[in-house]
């Protein structure tokens, strides 16, 4: 004869099988995902387009994506590295105009630690001096 196990497991007793944690699970990933979705859709949008430009990264490019987009990555390109050099010339007058160089940079940063240092140990003295008095 042979014996059959009729007896519920613990999950079945309470009335919770495997099945209906899932569903469980499932239903309430998908109320989270809403609930975030609606208070920032800006995220969500975000994290798609992040996701989508990481696939595209990873799809290898055809020849004729290659063909259609060079011209376009060529300009763009050109105008980026044009905007660039305008802009480090612009500085580069700008801060020039202003008196100002790199030699000055230095020295003015340097005149700044050392009037700092100078500060610190005139702190850390007077310290040193009250702690003498006191005692």
């Amino acid at each position: 004869m042979i014996d059959q196990d009729n007896s519920q497991t613990t999950d079945d007793a309470a009335g919770t099988s495997p099945r209906q944690r899932a569903i469980e699970a499932y239903e309430s990933a998908r109320d989270r995902t809403v609930d975030t979705l609606g208070e920032a859709p800006l995220l969500a949008l975000a994290g798609g387009i992040a996701a989508g430009a990481l696939i595209a990264a990873l799809l290898p490019r055809t020849q004729a994506e290659a063909k259609l987009v060079r011209p376009t990555a060529r300009r763009v390109k050109q105008s980026a590295q044009a905007a660039f050099e305008a802009a480090r010339d612009t500085g580069s007058q700008r801060l020039d105009e202003l008196g100002l160089s790199r030699q000055k940079g230095e020295e003015t940063i340097r005149s700044l630690l050392d009037g700092l240092t100078d500060a610190a140990r005139a702190s850390a003295s007077a310290a040193a001096e009250a702690v003498r008095n006191q005692g």
